[in-house]
Protein backbone atom coordinates (compact mmCIF):
# COMPACT_ATOMS: atom_id res chain seq x y z
CA UNK A 1 0.00 0.00 0.00
CA UNK A 2 1.32 3.43 -0.84
CA UNK A 3 1.66 6.10 1.81
CA UNK A 4 -0.90 8.47 0.31
CA UNK A 5 -3.36 11.00 1.66
CA UNK A 6 -6.30 8.80 0.67
CA UNK A 7 -5.04 6.18 3.18
CA UNK A 8 -5.05 8.79 5.95
CA UNK A 9 -8.17 8.90 8.16
CA UNK A 10 -6.90 11.10 11.01
CA UNK A 11 -3.65 12.82 11.93
CA UNK A 12 -2.30 14.70 14.91
CA UNK A 13 1.20 15.98 15.58
CA UNK A 14 3.04 17.03 18.71
CA UNK A 15 6.10 19.28 18.62
CA UNK A 16 8.61 18.46 21.35
CA UNK A 17 11.92 20.30 21.06
CA UNK A 18 13.80 19.06 18.00
CA UNK A 19 11.30 16.25 17.55
CA UNK A 20 7.84 16.04 16.05
CA UNK A 21 5.60 13.08 16.81
CA UNK A 22 2.94 12.18 14.25
CA UNK A 23 -0.02 10.01 15.23
CA UNK A 24 -1.83 8.86 12.10
CA UNK A 25 -4.85 6.62 11.69
CA UNK A 26 -4.65 4.99 8.27
CA UNK A 27 -6.84 2.60 6.37
CA UNK A 28 -5.55 -0.39 4.44
CA UNK A 29 -6.90 -1.48 1.05
CA UNK A 30 -9.14 -4.04 2.77
CA UNK A 31 -10.68 -1.31 4.96
CA UNK A 32 -8.91 -2.16 8.21
CA UNK A 33 -7.66 0.80 10.23
CA UNK A 34 -4.29 0.91 11.92
CA UNK A 35 -2.16 3.48 13.70
CA UNK A 36 1.21 4.72 12.47
CA UNK A 37 3.28 6.61 15.04
CA UNK A 38 6.27 8.48 13.60
CA UNK A 39 9.03 10.31 15.42
CA UNK A 40 10.83 12.83 13.21
CA UNK A 41 14.01 14.45 14.52
CA UNK A 42 15.82 17.30 12.78
CA UNK A 43 19.57 16.69 12.60
CA UNK A 44 22.28 19.02 11.28
CA UNK A 45 24.72 16.95 9.22
CA UNK A 46 26.53 20.00 7.89
CA UNK A 47 28.76 22.59 9.48
CA UNK A 48 28.03 25.93 11.16
CA UNK A 49 29.01 27.68 7.91
CA UNK A 50 27.13 25.30 5.66
CA UNK A 51 24.27 23.65 7.56
CA UNK A 52 22.61 20.63 5.98
CA UNK A 53 19.52 19.41 7.80
CA UNK A 54 18.05 15.94 7.48
CA UNK A 55 15.16 14.31 9.29
CA UNK A 56 15.71 11.00 11.05
CA UNK A 57 12.44 9.08 11.25
CA UNK A 58 11.35 6.16 13.40
CA UNK A 59 8.01 4.46 12.77
CA UNK A 60 5.80 2.14 14.74
CA UNK A 61 2.71 0.43 13.34
CA UNK A 62 -0.09 -0.65 15.63
CA UNK A 63 -2.83 -2.94 14.35
CA UNK A 64 -6.40 -3.19 15.62
CA UNK A 65 -5.99 -6.54 17.36
CA UNK A 66 -3.38 -4.94 19.65
CA UNK A 67 -5.02 -1.57 20.45
CA UNK A 68 -6.27 -2.58 23.88
CA UNK A 69 -3.02 -4.30 24.91
CA UNK A 70 -1.01 -1.31 23.70
CA UNK A 71 -3.18 1.24 25.54
CA UNK A 72 -3.08 -0.85 28.73
CA UNK A 73 0.71 -1.21 28.64
CA UNK A 74 1.23 2.46 27.81
CA UNK A 75 -1.13 3.54 30.59
CA UNK A 76 0.72 1.38 33.14
CA UNK A 77 4.07 2.70 31.89
CA UNK A 78 2.92 6.33 32.14
CA UNK A 79 1.63 5.70 35.67
CA UNK A 80 5.06 4.39 36.72
CA UNK A 81 6.88 7.23 34.91
CA UNK A 82 4.72 9.83 36.67
CA UNK A 83 5.29 8.16 40.05
CA UNK A 84 1.63 7.14 40.38
CA UNK A 85 2.40 3.40 40.51
CA UNK A 86 5.29 1.28 41.76
CA UNK A 87 7.77 -0.05 39.23
CA UNK A 88 7.59 -3.80 38.69
CA UNK A 89 9.75 -6.15 36.65
CA UNK A 90 8.98 -5.87 32.92
CA UNK A 91 7.00 -8.67 31.32
CA UNK A 92 8.34 -10.22 28.12
CA UNK A 93 6.43 -9.35 24.96
CA UNK A 94 4.16 -12.04 23.58
CA UNK A 95 5.15 -13.62 20.29
CA UNK A 96 1.56 -12.94 19.12
CA UNK A 97 2.07 -9.21 19.17
CA UNK A 98 1.69 -7.43 15.85
CA UNK A 99 3.13 -4.13 17.02
CA UNK A 100 6.18 -3.58 14.85
CA UNK A 101 8.99 -1.10 15.23
CA UNK A 102 10.64 -0.04 11.99
CA UNK A 103 13.61 1.77 13.53
CA UNK A 104 15.61 1.61 16.77
CA UNK A 105 14.28 3.04 20.02
CA UNK A 106 15.44 6.56 20.87
CA UNK A 107 15.37 7.95 24.42
CA UNK A 108 14.18 11.50 25.19
CA UNK A 109 16.88 14.17 24.90
CA UNK A 110 16.05 16.04 28.06
CA UNK A 111 13.85 16.46 31.07
CA UNK A 112 12.27 19.42 29.26
CA UNK A 113 10.94 17.05 26.58
CA UNK A 114 9.40 14.87 29.29
CA UNK A 115 7.86 17.92 30.99
CA UNK A 116 6.38 19.04 27.65
CA UNK A 117 4.84 15.58 27.32
CA UNK A 118 3.31 15.86 30.80
CA UNK A 119 1.71 19.20 29.88
CA UNK A 120 0.28 17.71 26.69
CA UNK A 121 -1.11 14.74 28.67
CA UNK A 122 -3.29 17.12 30.67
CA UNK A 123 -5.24 17.85 27.51
CA UNK A 124 -7.35 15.05 26.05
CA UNK A 125 -4.81 12.42 25.14
CA UNK A 126 -4.34 11.04 21.67
CA UNK A 127 -5.22 7.60 22.95
CA UNK A 128 -8.55 8.89 24.22
CA UNK A 129 -9.24 10.36 20.80
CA UNK A 130 -8.32 7.04 19.12
CA UNK A 131 -10.66 5.20 21.50
CA UNK A 132 -13.42 7.61 20.41
CA UNK A 133 -12.78 6.77 16.74
CA UNK A 134 -13.00 3.04 17.30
Amino acid sequence: MGDTDKDLVYSESIKAGKRIYYFDVKQSRNGDRYIAITESKKINEGTMENPRFVFEKHKLFLYKEDYEKFVDALTRTLDVAKGNAPAVAPVEASSESTVSAVEDEVAPDSVADAEDADEKAEKKSFLDKVKDIF
